[in-house]
């Protein structure tokens, strides 16, 4: 039986390969589509991402290591004990729009079900977050409809 550190690296393997060709790699910073925030990296975001930087390809990997292992700590933090692969897509998906997928019951279908058990009802659920706001408006992007089928065909290997 896998320990959690062992457990919580195979999570971070397995959603750090969505999500370095879904980012992609900016060194320097730019604005976030969605939300307009200052971004770096991996899809970096926080008071440390300053405007006209050039950061290091070092920075750029600690920064998505911190980043993934928060996610993951906030999924397992909502849902203990949930397999690897379910683990690392919500993780991921937690990466990219924050804990709301996962862990809000009142906002998010996929929570409640992880909630109740309902694995494979809350893996089916990430294609409906492949949304997101531009220019005030609600439109799918094709990056995130690709991001979200990569997650969920990860999630059902482990939710059975």
């Amino acid at each position: 039986m896998a320990t959690n550190k062992q457990k919580t690296a195979a999570a971070a393997v397995l959603a750090t390969a969505i999500a370095i060709p879904a980012e992609g790699l900016r060194q320097f910073t730019y604005r976030d589509v969605g939300q307009g925030i200052l971004t770096s990296c991996y899809g970096h975001t926080g008071a440390d991402v300053k405007k006209g930087i050039k950061y290091s390809l070092a920075q750029c990997d600690a920064w998505l290591t911190a980043d993934m292992k928060k996610a993951i700590a906030t999924v397992d933090r909502c849902h203990p004990g949930l397999p690897v692969e379910v683990l690392a897509a919500f993780s991921d998906a937690v990466f990219n729009m924050g804990p709301t997928i996962a862990c809000s019951k009142e906002r998010s279908t996929a929570a409640r079900y992880l909630y109740a058990g309902r694995l494979i009802d809350g893996c089916n659920q990430l294609p409906r977050w492949s949304r997101a706001s531009v220019l005030g408006v609600m439109v799918t992007l094709p990056g995130l409809v690709k991001r979200r089928a990569r997650e969920q065909e990860l999630c059902l290997r482990g939710a059975v």
